[in-house]
């Protein structure tokens, strides 16, 4: 593993992670930018710098130098006055999501400002010892299947129901500020956040994609640098 020199952070190896992992950002690069990857562009890429330029590359619309995540959070403060006015000068990046969306209705609100929006920002998520709960029950499940196929079964879909309404009905907030929340809905729906979708700030591309690999793979942006390899 190499270490950078200046902060002794590792280079990330991006080989050692699961391939359907990172073919999931990839995904999710494909719909922030409005791209696509084809097998033939990915053949090639072995660096995390390159996958950075391809992106740069496929991305067409016309260079402007705004600020995206700026946009973004325009764009979130007047989607929640839209639904509950509050005076602007109240709505800052720092201020705290649960003091915006209580969390007796939290799950309406949010969808009200998704609606206003016309973006699912994924911000909600259930408590993790819920998760954890049932995808023990749904390990469970299945060494339980070797022994008695139908109790095994049972219990999976016991497991599997209530994994998908812990995320139907989860609550917990993912990010803790209005600022965080920009900072995801600009990473994850780019374009949708620009105030003119046919430009594009090309020196934010590399960051965001970044960002979104570092989210989600949950990895130091520090790591994620040019040379960090793919094979």
């Amino acid at each position: 593993m190499k270490v950078n020199l200046k902060n002794n952070t590792p280079v990330v190896n991006l080989s050692t992670i699961d391939p359907e992992d990172v073919g999931d950002v990839l995904l999710k690069i494909e719909r922030s930018f409005n791209i696509r990857f084809t097998d033939q562009d990915l053949k090639h890429i072995k660096t995390f710098g390159a996958l950075c330029d391809l992106v740069v590359e496929k991305v067409k619309q016309v260079q402007s130098d705004s600020c995206t995540t700026q946009q973004a959070f325009y764009k979130l403060r007047n989607a929640i006055n839209a639904k509950k006015p509050i005076e602007k000068c109240d709505l800052k990046p720092q201020t705290k999501l649960c003091e915006l969306f209580p969390r007796d209705n939290r799950i309406e609100v949010v969808a009200d400002m998704e609606a206003e929006m016309g973006l699912h920002v994924n911000l909600l998520q259930p408590k993790r010892w819920i998760v954890y709960g049932f995808a023990g029950l749904l390990l469970a499940a299945i060494a339980l299947s070797f022994f008695n196929n139908i109790a095994g079964l049972i219990l999976a879909v016991i497991a599997i129901t209530g994994l998908i309404l812990a995320g139907k009905f989860g609550k917990e907030l993912k990010v803790k500020t209005l600022g965080d929340l920009a900072e995801k809905i600009a990473r994850e729906h780019y374009l949708s956040c620009r105030r003119n979708a046919s430009t594009v700030n090309r020196t934010e591309v590399a960051e965001k994609v970044k960002e979104l690999f570092a989210d989600y793979l949950h990895v130091e942006p520090t790591a994620l640098r040019k040379e960090a390899r793919f094979a």
